[in-house]
């Protein structure tokens, strides 16, 4: 059954945070759009002004005494990591954090040995590591928990301060002979951290225990942190440019091909392989005269950026999703390259575009102001 729900239209709950007092507080963005992305931010329809907060409760069940945190002994405050409720602990730890380190690590290792709940011991290892002054001890005993949950999170406080622990590799080459696989994906994660050859011992062992799809990427990850590489996505594979291109446009497509793949740029809604999302909105750009036709109009909306309903490839789209406008986030020559990668990408086949060419139509339209619609472009620039 759904906690909290709206018949608004415009409902759109972004956060939700516990108070003090147990009470739930919903941050509703409240706004036309949807979507969280970089589009949303420059969305003429965005409502920069409005927004709301509710307070959430259980009208039959008393709130919870908020504890005391501001102003508490580290006595008190150890004592507030046994209370049920996360944002409890968690402000609390926040609150530790801001003591002496050497006082409140001391304090938690003398806390801790009077628990038996591995979970409590747990909370004094997170609260020593935050006072830059990791139990190694707790530690260790926690790694060999019979929870495997309790093993998982030790490794993953072993990572982070491998520099202040004697033992890490034997830590992390028996967490990757584990039997459950959460904590040997943390053992994989660590090993990444270590000298190469100490490392590699240690995915070894995790590899001969058993890589599921849980872990793989993670342990490939790992593998070429140790060969020099990293991990990357589809278009930053190893680019070839096709042989019609000259040598100086060819080192311009390789180029393009990583413009093309960064983070929330042109492949995260036209997808590496070029052919789009047309169930979510986002056409394609292989086999479309939008590509590979006029350099003009196909500049001026990666310089301005396009909304409105639009037809690609025989397929008609609603455009209520604005394309970004890179006029301020790409210069002539990323997007020179960028639009030549693509017009010579995913089967098409079209003239390179030089950066002489965008500076060009950049000066032409710097006055402009807001989004391309389609039927602006076209009007200027027909498709033929």
């Amino acid at each position: 059954q759904d906690l909290y729900v709206s018949k608004d239209l415009n409902f759109r709950p972004v956060d939700l945070e516990f108070a003090p007092d147990g009470s739930l507080y919903v941050a509703d963005w409240q706004n036309a759009l949807i979507g969280h992305m970089q589009h949303s931010a420059r969305d003429p329809l965005r409502d920069h002004k409005h927004g709301r907060i509710y307070r959430v409760t259980y009208p039959s069940r008393p709130l919870v005494k908020p504890a005391k945190i501001d102003g508490a002994s580290i006595d008190q405050l150890l004592a507030n990591l046994t209370l049920p409720e996360y944002r409890t602990r968690y402000r609390t730890r926040r609150e530790l954090r801001e003591r002496d380190g050497v006082e409140v690590a001391k304090a938690a290792s003398a806390w801790a040995a009077k628990q038996s709940d591995h979970r409590l011991k747990l909370e004094a290892l997170w609260v020593t590591w935050g006072a830059d002054q990791v139990d190694a001890d707790l530690l260790n005993e926690l790694s060999q928990s019979n929870d495997h949950r309790i093993r998982a999170a030790a490794v993953r406080v072993a990572r982070f301060n491998e520099h202040k622990l004697a033992n890490l590799t034997e830590i992390l080459s028996r967490a990757a002979n584990d039997n459950h696989g959460r904590v040997r994906l943390e053992s994989i994660a660590a090993a990444s951290y270590l000298p190469a050859n100490q490392g590699l011992a240690v995915l070894a062992i995790a590899e001969a225990k058993g890589i599921d799809s849980t872990m793989k990427q993670s342990f490939e990850f790992a593998e070429n942190v140790f060969s020099g590489s990293a991990i990357k996505g589809e278009v930053a594979k190893k680019v070839t440019a096709p042989k019609h291109l000259s040598k100086e446009d060819a080192v311009r497509f390789v180029k393009g091909a990583e413009v093309y793949g960064r983070e929330a740029h042109c492949t995260t809604c036209h997808q590496p392989d070029g052919k789009g999302l047309p169930g979510s909105g986002f056409p394609p750009l292989n086999g479309t005269k939008w590509a590979e036709g006029d350099s003009n109009r196909l500049i001026k909306l990666t310089l301005k950026g396009l909304m409105g309903p639009i037809e690609v490839a025989g397929k008609k789209y609603p455009g209520q999703v604005p394309m970004t406008p890179f006029e301020s986030l790409l210069n002539d020559d990323e997007i020179a390259s960028v639009l030549t990668y693509v017009r010579n990408s995913f089967g098409n086949k079209a003239s390179p575009i030089r950066p002489d060419k965008v500076k060009k139509v950049r000066d032409e339209i710097k006055g402009k102001q807001g989004l391309y619609s389609p039927d602006e472009l076209l009007k200027a620039h027909p498709m033929r």
